[in-house]
């Protein structure tokens, strides 16, 4: 599905958290601006991000990542075209059509195009 950016968005986090399939993390507080998003830490405490609750195996403290993820945020601007792939918890992991970067874009600076 495409879509057109309606506002601006920059990312807070320049260097996301990356994990693989299996990994664990220590789990940390749930967002209060975005449900069923959690702050984790990986377990060696190298980088910390958010990660979607749907893909944490938890175990009270710590959790399994179910699936490889990647926490990085586009930088995108007003206008620019870009092809969802993914929607979770108001977020879409897309793909910017002029400069083929992957990353999380909030759904609401976002507007589909027929």
């Amino acid at each position: 599905m495409k879509y057109i950016v309606i506002e601006n968005h920059r990312t807070e986090f320049p260097d996301p958290i990356i994990l693989k399939q299996g990994e664990k993390v220590i789990i940390g507080e749930e967002s209060a601006n975005w449900p069923n998003w959690v702050f984790c830490t990986k377990s060696d405490g190298s980088n910390k991000g958010w990660i979607p609750k749907q893909i944490i195996n938890s175990e009270s403290d710590y959790g399994n990542i179910t699936e490889d993820y990647s926490a990085k945020e586009l930088d995108i601007d007003i206008g620019t075209i870009v092809e969802g792939m993914r929607e979770l918890n108001d977020w879409l992991w897309l793909k910017n059509k002029k400069t083929n970067e992957i990353g999380w874009v909030p759904v609401k600076k976002l507007r589909k195009l027929e």
